[in-house]
C-alpha cells in the first residue's frame, strides 16, 4: 500500500495560524446570473469539508457545482448554489446565517451550526431525550414502536426514519407524555429499552437481528443515521433497494483509480443528482477515515459527477483491491439510503407516535 507524508503540523500553531488568518467567506450573487457564488477560505483541519458541507445541506441548498482545494496547511471551496426552485439565495435572513456559521467564530459556536429545527442526536437535551433504534424492517413495525411508547406515557417529538437493504435506522426524540420534559429515570428508560428490543428480534433470539440505545454526544442526526447503518454493516446486503429504486440509468457508477503522480486515490462518482448528495459522500468518506483534498462536483441536468483525490489518514492510498470494494460499497450505500426512504415525523407535544403513518 502506497503511502505519502506530508509536514507536520503543529497544533499550538494551527490555532496561532486562525488567529492571524481567520476564516473568510465571501456570498456573491453578481457573479453568475444563475446561482449564488459561495467562497471559503480557512486554515485547514480535519473535517472542514464535511462541517462546511453540513451547513450548506442543512439549508436545503442545492450544489449544482463545487471546487475543493485542502493539500497543506490552506482549505480553499467554491461552491455554485441555489435553492429548490433553481433561484439565487437572496434572503438575507440565509445570507446572514452563511456568513456567521462559515466565518472565523462560527466553528466553535455549536449553537450557530445547526440550522434551527435541524437536530442533532444526544442522551438528553433540553426537553428531549434521544433513543437510537435500528434492526430488520419488516410491515407495522413503527406501529408496534408507537403502541409501546404510547404504552409506558412517552411521547415522541420527532423522529428520522431511513430504510435500506430490509433494515431500518431511527432516532426517536422522546419526552413524558404529561410534563413534556425528558425522561431520567434510569429504571423508566431501562423497561422502554427492553420493550423495544424485544420487539425488534420478534421471534428471534439472535441479538443482532435488533439494537436499541441512547444518542451519546453531538453528532449531526443525518451523520449519526450513517454511523448506524455502516456499523450494521448495511452495504454488505444483497437488498432489492436498488433494483426498485434505480432504473439501469440512474445507478450510482462509482470507480477508484490511483493518481501515481501526486499520490491519491480518485473517487468517481456519477449518479442521479439530489439535494444533500455531497453530504452524504463527504460524510461516509470522512467516517471511513479518508481525508479530501481536492474535488469537482457537478451537475448536468438530472445527473451529478463527482470526483474526489483522498488518502486514508495515514497517508496511505487505496491500492488493495479489497479496499477499493469495500469504499464503492460504502458510498453506494450511502447514496441509496436517503433515497430509497426517508421519513421525518414531527408530533404535536401531547399525542403519541402516530400508527397510520406506517
Amino acid at each position: 500500500m502506497a503511502k505519502v507524508c506530508w509536514p507536520y503540523f503543529d497544533p499550538e500553531y494551527e490555532n496561532f495560524s486562525t488567529r492571524i488568518n481567520p476564516p473568510r467567506v465571501s456570498v456573491d450573487n453578481i457573479s453568475y446570473r444563475d446561482c449564488t457564488l459561495i467562497k471559503v477560505d480557512s486554515v485547514n483541519k480535519p473535517g472542514i469539508l464535511l462541517e462546511v458541507v453540513q451547513i450548506l445541506s442543512d439549508l436545503d441548498l442545492i450544489i449544482t457545482k463545487a471546487y475543493i482545494s485542502s493539500d497543506g496547511g490552506w482549505f480553499m471551496d467554491v461552491f455554485h448554489v441555489t435553492d429548490h426552485q433553481g433561484n439565487k439565495i437572496t434572503d438575507n435572513k440565509t445570507i446572514d446565517y452563511i456568513e456567521k456559521a462559515l466565518g472565523p467564530n462560527g466553528y466553535n459556536m455549536e449553537s450557530v451550526k445547526t440550522w434551527p429545527g435541524k437536530k442533532v442526536g444526544v442522551h438528553s437535551v433540553g426537553d428531549h431525550t434521544a433513543i437510537e433504534v435500528i434492526g430488520r424492517d419488516r410491515p407495522g413495525l413503527l406501529s408496534e414502536i408507537s403502541a409501546v411508547l404510547a404504552n409506558l406515557q412517552f411521547n415522541v417529538a420527532t423522529a428520522e426514519v431511513w430504510t435500506h437493504n430490509s433494515r431500518i435506522a431511527c432516532v426517536l426524540y422522546l419526552n413524558d407524555n404529561s410534563t413534556n420534559r425528558a425522561v431520567d429515570d434510569p429504571t423508566r428508560l431501562s423497561v422502554m429499552e427492553e420493550q423495544l428490543k424485544n420487539i425488534l428480534r420478534g421471534c428471534e433470539d439472535d441479538k443482532e437481528v435488533g439494537r436499541t440505545s441512547f444518542s451519546m454526544g453531538f453528532t449531526h442526526v443525518d451523520r449519526r443515521l450513517h454511523q448506524m447503518f455502516f456499523a450494521d454493516r448495511d452495504y454488505e446486503g444483497g437488498g432489492v433497494t436498488t433494483e426498485v429504486d434505480y432504473p439501469p440509468s440512474f445507478k450510482p457508477k462509482i470507480t477508484v483509480e490511483h493518481c501515481e503522480e501526486k499520490g491519491y486515490s480518485v473517487i468517481s462518482v456519477q449518479c442521479k443528482d439530489r439535494a444533500k448528495l455531497m453530504f452524504d459522500i463527504v460524510c461516509t468518506l470522512t467516517d471511513m477515515q479518508y481525508v479530501v483534498f481536492h474535488a469537482t462536483i457537478s451537475s448536468d441536468g438530472p445527473y451529478a459527477s463527482q470526483e474526489y483525490f483522498i488518502r486514508h489518514m495515514d497517508g496511505c492510498t487505496l491500492d488493495t483491491e479489497g479496499e477499493q470494494e469495500r469504499v464503492i460499497k460504502c458510498l453506494e450505500a450511502a447514496i441509496q439510503r436517503r433515497v430509497c426512504e426517508e421519513m421525518v415525523i414531527t408530533t404535536p407535544p401531547t399525542t403519541a407516535f402516530p400508527t397510520t403513518l406506517v
